[in-house]
């Protein structure tokens, strides 16, 4: 296993992204390690049965401006707790772009929330941690909302 001085914490904004980051910001204090928390989106696609509609640079652009302002807010609300954190915002798929941050910083662990969804919405939304965990060369710490 990598040294754990590094970790990449995924993030969707989502309680229990925030819950997640809060563990990994414990852990860290704890190891003495930095955090990266890394956002990623995909621009929309909409398909219909004569093709497809891609969003505007305009969608696109307001969609990153909105991810940044987010990820500004989340870190500044943890500012006091003593371990330093990097913002890192990428397009793209979500489990890879976390995959190959993680990669590019060195990280030894990476640290992801799980929202839990079984079924249908499962099927429809995907699971990003559920991809990390089947892909990743690193560990994976899988926070569950409930935890």
């Amino acid at each position: 296993m990598k040294n754990l001085d590094s970790i990449v914490v995924a993030t969707d904004f989502s309680d229990i992204a925030d819950h997640a980051l809060d563990e990994a910001l414990d852990l860290a204090r704890r190891l003495g390690a930095k955090v990266t928390l890394v956002h990623s989106f995909e621009i929309p696609v909409y398909g219909f049965p004569d093709g497809i509609l891609v969003a505007s640079a305009d969608v696109s652009a307001e969609l990153q401006a909105s991810s940044q302002k987010q990820l500004t807010r989340t870190i500044d609300a943890r500012k006091d707790r003593g371990v330093p954190i990097t913002p890192v915002l990428r397009m793209g798929s979500p489990w890879e772009e976390i995959a190959t941050v993680a990669a590019e910083v060195g990280a030894g662990l990476i640290v992801v929330g799980t929202h839990g969804r079984r079924g249908l919405s499962r099927a429809l939304l995907g699971s990003v941690a559920e991809r990390l965990l089947r892909t990743s060369a690193l560990p994976v710490l899988v926070i569950h909302r409930d935890a």
